[in-house]
């Protein structure tokens, strides 16, 4: 359900990785209302738990088919966590909330009829079917199936779900003794320090996979489907900890952590992918597998296990709530993960033997040291640092080759602007004149000098392209964070000097396009970045329907198609033939560079038009590449695209 879901909503959402943490905190939310409701019908008796919960399943089956509405669009200034926390509880919060409820009820239920048999092994197998759901997802049904069609054939699934947990809620009550309460022996009563114990070890677990899944995804990689790798690590420690006490050997997973978390805070500022994602998955494996251990010894009697659920779920959505609703509002960067290492030291040395005491002072130490030290490197040098729910946005002045000011978007650099009066409102690096963007401007100028151009980009940065416009030109950008709009103004001179007429409309580029009447631009620049990705509902064939309806008939759609993990040349090739477009790659790279160093920056722009005098035209043509026919590459849609196909 939640792939399915957080799919659907993404691009109304500008393809944010805060959408897929924030659908995590409402699962992770209902998560825990669905165990409180387990814990609280567990004392009213089988019978009347039986009929609540077999009315409330009825009553669910009235939500189906879990397709969003499209009311629920954003128009550009709304706040977009409580958005989409309001649009998943409409669409889909009542049939999540009674699945939820599914592993504790069905447990205690066993436990009523079967006493001799101890049902915890139940939450591992619930979890093993979560984590070939979520590995099945990417793998199975996403390449076979458009949204439309999951939506519907989950749907159909849960209704043959509803009969089935009906049947068994009914059929619990049935074996019950007349006060709807199995007979059997009163245990101890549960200590508030057992009950806190269980939500710290949970909100541990549930903090560390959302600050890794961050941390890997903004500031190191955003490569698609990274999330799940994290998503999985943490199934899988339940999975194994739940099965059998066999698979939590403690003394080798504490003695793991005891090198792992410092090596993880002295690899927070690091951005190489080859060395600190292993490593920071290692470190989710291990600690979730120490925080879920420990929960699995210390699980109570039976007849508390709704209870410890309950607590389990709590922290569950505590950790949730923490890093992705906390977080965002309250640190400037991305701190969580090193705050979340400091944690872990602290709960690992907790629970070490008295006679170790002195290995867990040292282990909190030298990763406190570790991660102040990687807090220092990422603020060093930065003029400004400021986070949205879209992401953190830094500034910082370099001295060479000219002095110059860079624009950063989690560890991508994303332009900037020369200093100094002699290159003031100087196009340079992404937007050079050897760049797509550069090219274009300056063959449209020579093809037709008196032309007063139109020019709409999505995504605004720095706002360098407006160093190429003229008296009389027309100049819109889209941008969805309002953070970068006021960085830009106040970071940067672009939008203050430029001679245009220049308009910065807020809110997702393409739904504001949606909204907008044909505006007829020359030029249509696609330069939305979140990371080091495009958002994908940017390139899809819906959004090139939408672009070529705000295009002349001699327009240029320019795509940033620059990425290290995605090859995007084919599938922007592919949205260009299907539109009757050409489209080639302008790649401005330093062996073929024409002028100062700061006039080339290693990027790939692609120019799509139906225009061939400009691309015949000198400055175009001798810089142009064939974009390579990828027949395995099928036009990407809104419901239906696959990235692991066009993985580098």
């Amino acid at each position: 359900m939640q792939p399915i879901i957080a799919k659907q909503i993404l691009p109304w959402f500008g393809g944010s990785a805060g959408v897929w943490t924030t659908c995590l905190v409402f699962f992770q939310s209902v998560l825990l209302a669905g165990y409180a409701y387990a814990d609280w019908t567990t004392r009213l008796g089988a019978r009347r738990q039986a009929y609540l919960h077999v009315a409330l399943l009825a009553l669910s089956l009235a939500c189906l088919p879990i397709i969003a509405a499209t009311g629920w669009k954003p128009q550009g200034d709304e706040q977009p966590i409580v958005r989409i926390l309001l649009l998943l509880g409409a669409t889909i919060g009542l049939p999540y909330f009674l699945l939820s409820t599914t592993t504790p009820l069905l447990q205690a239920w066993y436990w009523r009829r079967f006493q001799s048999a101890v049902p915890y092994r139940l939450f591992a197998l619930s979890n093993f079917a979560s984590l070939l759901a979520l590995l099945g997802f990417p793998l199975l049904f996403e390449p076979a199936l458009d949204l439309g069609q999951l939506g519907w054939d989950w749907s159909f699934l849960y209704a043959a779900f509803a009969l089935l947990c009906a049947s068994v809620a009914l059929m619990s009550a049935s074996t019950a003794n007349g006060n709807g309460v199995a007979a059997h022996s009163a245990p101890a009563p549960l200590a508030l320090g057992v009950q806190l114990r269980w939500l710290a070890l949970s909100a541990m677990g549930s903090v560390m996979l959302l600050a890794v899944t961050n941390h890997v995804t903004q500031n190191i990689s955003s490569v698609p489907f990274l999330w799940v790798l994290p998503l999985a690590l943490y199934l899988v420690t339940f999975i194994l900890a739940f099965d059998h006490p066999r698979w939590y050997v403690r003394p080798l997973f504490v003695a793991a952590l005891v090198v792992l978390v410092p090596a993880m805070g002295y690899y927070v500022p690091s951005l190489r992918l080859g060395i600190a994602a292993p490593l920071y998955f290692a470190g989710l494996f291990f600690a979730c597998m120490f925080c879920h251990g420990e929960l699995a010894r210390s699980k109570p009697d039976p007849a508390y296990l709704t209870r410890f659920y309950l607590m389990i779920s709590l922290g569950g959505a505590l950790g949730a709530v923490l890093v992705a609703i906390v977080a965002p509002l309250t640190l400037p960067g991305y701190y969580e993960l090193g705050i979340a290492l400091v944690a872990l030291a602290i709960v690992l040395a907790m629970r070490l033997e008295r006679r170790a005491l002195w290995l867990g002072v040292a282990v909190v130490g030298a990763t406190a040291v570790f991660v102040v030290r990687g807090a220092y490197n990422y603020t060093s040098g930065m003029r400004v640092m400021e986070r949205d729910f879209y992401g953190v946005v830094r500034t910082a002045d370099h001295p060479d080759p000219v002095p110059y000011r860079s624009m950063y978007h989690g560890g991508i650099m994303h332009g900037g602007q020369l200093l100094g009066d002699s290159f003031r409102n100087t196009p340079a690096d992404y937007f050079s004149p050897n760049s797509g963007y550069g090219r274009v401007f300056t063959s449209l100028r020579e093809m037709q000098p008196r032309h007063k151009l139109s020019v709409g980009v999505i995504g605004l940065g720095a706002g360098v392209i407006a160093a190429w416009m003229r008296p009389g030109d027309r100049l819109v950008f889209y941008e969805i964070s309002p953070r970068v709009v006021d960085i830009a103004r106040r970071e940067f001179t672009f939008l203050a000097d430029t001679a245009a007429r220049t308009e910065v409309v807020l809110g997702d580029g393409r739904l504001s396009l949606e909204r907008e009447p044909p505006r007829g631009y020359d030029v249509l620049g696609i330069d939305a970045f979140s990371g080091d990705s495009i958002p994908m509902h940017l390139i899809t064939r819906e959004a090139m329907a939408l672009y070529v309806k705000h295009l002349n008939p001699d327009g240029v759609i320019i795509f940033q198609a620059t990425n290290r993990y995605v090859d995007l040349l084919p599938v922007v090739k592919r949205l260009a033939a299907e539109f009757g477009m050409e489209a080639v790659n302008i790649a401005d790279l330093a062996e073929s560079a024409e002028g100062p160093e700061y006039w080339y920056s290693s990027t790939d722009q692609v120019i799509v038009t139906r225009n061939r005098k400009l691309l015949a035209w000198p400055r175009i043509d001798e810089a142009s590449d064939e974009i390579d026919e990828r027949p395995d590459v099928p036009i990407f849609t809104d419901s239906h695209h696959n990235l692991l196909r066009i993985l580098k």
